[in-house]
């Protein structure tokens, strides 16, 4: 085919114009690229720059509530109100008293008071399952004069290591047929528990009142711990009827066999507690 050739002018005028549409599609393309990158550009600076302020976090939707080993049901039900659990806990609670084990406990927020209860309830009987009841059993004592026994020794024995020393003392003085005379029962009955003990309430007429009443009070005092009623299941095997505290050292009892040992022993704290001012001495040395 010659270059004069009529056709092959004819294609190539049509190939000229398919460049010339493809260069103006390119110029076209980019015109419409480059502020769309630039925008882009812009964004991306800014993110690094001045990072957006991160999500609020999530709203707690439980609560983690613990009972210390000792409270009674009033004391729990004052935690479980400021937690903000609904209903009463103190209704919910009626006749459970010694059996609501303190743990550390996770509630929906807002939970009634009677969750609290139920999972106090299945906790203990967990707990107690492994607790050893041959010798108390051997006793006489059922589970319910062991917790008993168990809240008294959680009021009255500052130092672990002497709690199976005051359950000893609580079983000797059984036998013998001895009021317990724990002060911790009479403290559940009148209600006082931070200021001394008056002659009135140390007289009161209550079934809890050990002073005047021999044998186990009706019921537990206090929600025990493991430890207390591990030691009010197996006592320590000590002849000891008596105990005081002893001045200046942090809550340790002196025990004693015989009423002129304890007498001895009430002497030296009384004489502390006149030096004090008729405050107590039970504080600790420096």
């Amino acid at each position: 085919m010659s270059e004069g050739d009529p056709a092959l002018r004819q294609r190539r005028r049509a190939y000229q114009r398919v460049l010339r549409r493809r260069r103006r599609l390119l110029v076209g393309g980019l015109a419409v690229a480059l502020p769309a990158i630039a925008v882009a550009a812009t964004l991306a600076y800014r993110h690094f720059d001045n990072p957006p302020p991160p999500p609020p976090e999530p709203e707690l939707r439980t609560i983690t509530l613990t009972i210390p080993e000792g409270y009674n049901r009033e004391q729990t039900a004052e935690l479980a109100r400021e937690a903000g659990l609904g209903g009463s806990y103190l209704k919910a609670s009626r006749g459970h008293e010694g059996f609501l084990f303190p743990d550390t406990f996770e509630l929906e927020k807002g939970a009634p008071a009677s969750d609290l209860v139920r999972l106090q309830l299945e906790d203990f009987k967990r707990r107690f399952a492994g607790v050893d009841m041959a010798y108390a059993r051997s006793k006489n004592l059922t589970t319910r004069d062991v917790v008993t026994i168990a809240s008294m020794i959680e009021r009255e024995a500052a130092l672990a290591s002497q709690r199976k020393l005051v359950a000893a003392v609580i079983y000797n003085r059984l036998r013998e047929g001895m009021p317990l005379g724990i002060d911790a029962t009479v403290r559940f009955a009148t209600g006082n528990y931070d200021r001394p003990l008056t002659e009135s309430e140390l007289a009161v007429d209550s079934p809890y009142n050990t002073r005047v009443n021999a044998g186990l009070p009706p019921g537990p005092i206090d929600s025990p711990g493991l430890a207390s009623i591990e030691a009010a299941a197996r006592p320590a095997k000590v002849g000891y009827l008596y105990y005081v505290t002893e001045p200046g050292t942090c809550g340790k009892l002196s025990f004693s066999k015989t009423a002129a040992e304890f007498e001895a022993d009430v002497a030296r704290y009384n004489e502390a507690r006149a030096a004090a001012g008729g405050n107590s001495p039970d504080t600790c040395e420096e």
